[in-house]
């Protein structure tokens, strides 16, 4: 039996991407959530409830672009000129947020500065995290083998949707965490917060489900074709129940059922975008063995993913068994 490398490297590089949507969501929720929070002390445990692994978060998106580069570089040079505003706004959010993590805490009188950097930077990298997928969704024009659209072209009204959709979806992460990590007032208002976010995030699941199947020929038939069709009922059953689960723990006041609700929701998402690509990475333009790099390449590369995966696994799982539980609300990570 041969090994479908270029499969098999696909299905890593979607599997960071989406450990990182639902790592790093929640604590971009967190800061999306930030300016509803006046109280200084509210907003000091919602950094520290996400302050000992946001970085760790990241990890997976240098490891789903980086993989991206260096195993389908056709695919690479064919995306990044298309999407290069949103994502260098994307990690222009990054920075600033990450660095107002660190500087947040060394100054009194600029705080209000490093706090506008922490709510502003997650929302734009938010934003723009959801604007790229939009302009991924509705299609890449490709020439040649490589890109052939404008400067602006990643600017529709599905990909504004589509930002604004994600904010909402990461607003329901952060919240249903903060359910999870802090206790009191502050855990209330992010239970209320948090059902918002959910009806909100229920409501764009289901805008972009009757949207998106007719961008694309490829999305329609992949959608109510057969067999996929069966996935297309299924899924919104699942969703339902996602979403079920999420309101019965908030009512109940059950701390970690809210946050896996959430998850699910985010994980049918994906995976409902992973049915309508494959067996492209670039929709309808570019499959997963046209933009691969050489087989030789991918059996290289694949001996660093078999070591660099599990470690990267492993202690991001120490990371939040040690700081499982409730923050503290006297005591701070800095």
């Amino acid at each position: 039996m041969v090994l479908d490398l270029p499969f098999l490297w696909a299905a890593i590089i979607a599997f960071a991407v989406l450990a990182y949507v639902i790592l790093d969501g929640f604590d971009l929720g967190v800061g999306i959530l930030f300016p509803l929070f006046k109280q200084k002390h509210d907003r000091d445990v919602m950094m520290n409830s996400v302050a000992p692994v946001w970085d760790g978060n990241e990890t997976w998106l240098v490891l789903g672009g980086g993989g991206l580069m260096a195993v389908f570089p056709l695919a690479y040079a064919t995306i990044l000129p298309a999407l290069y505003m949103p994502l260098i706004l994307m990690l222009l959010g990054l920075i600033f947020r990450g660095v107002a993590f660190e500087y947040r805490w060394r100054t009194k009188r600029g705080e209000f500065l490093w706090d506008i950097a922490f709510a502003g930077g997650s929302m734009v990298a938010a934003f723009m995290q959801g604007v790229a997928l939009g302009a991924l969704v509705q299609g890449i024009p490709v020439t040649g083998r490589a890109y052939a659209g404008g400067w602006w072209d990643w600017l529709t009204p599905f990909s504004v949707a589509t930002g604004i959709a994600l904010l909402i979806g990461y607003g329901l992460l952060g919240a249903t965490w903060l359910v999870m990590k802090t206790t009191g007032e502050l855990a209330a208002r992010a239970r209320r917060y948090a059902l918002r976010a959910g009806i909100g995030t229920l409501a764009a699941m289901g805008v972009f489900s009757l949207w998106t199947p007719f961008l694309e020929p490829l999305y329609f038939e992949r959608w109510f074709g057969w067999p996929t069709i069966v996935f297309s009922l299924l899924v919104p059953l699942l969703v339902l129940g996602c979403f079920a689960m999420l309101i019965q723990g908030l009512r109940t006041e059950h701390d970690s059922r809210p946050f896996i609700a959430a998850l699910g929701l985010f994980v049918l998402g994906f995976a409902g975008i992973g049915i309508s690509f494959y067996p492209y990475i670039v929709p309808a333009s570019l499959t997963i063995w046209e933009a691969a790099a050489p087989e030789e390449s991918l059996a290289f590369l694949i001996v660093g993913a078999v070591v660099l995966v599990p470690m990267i696994l492993g202690y991001t799982a120490y990371a939040y068994w040690v700081f499982r539980g409730k923050v503290d609300p006297e005591e701070g990570y800095h």
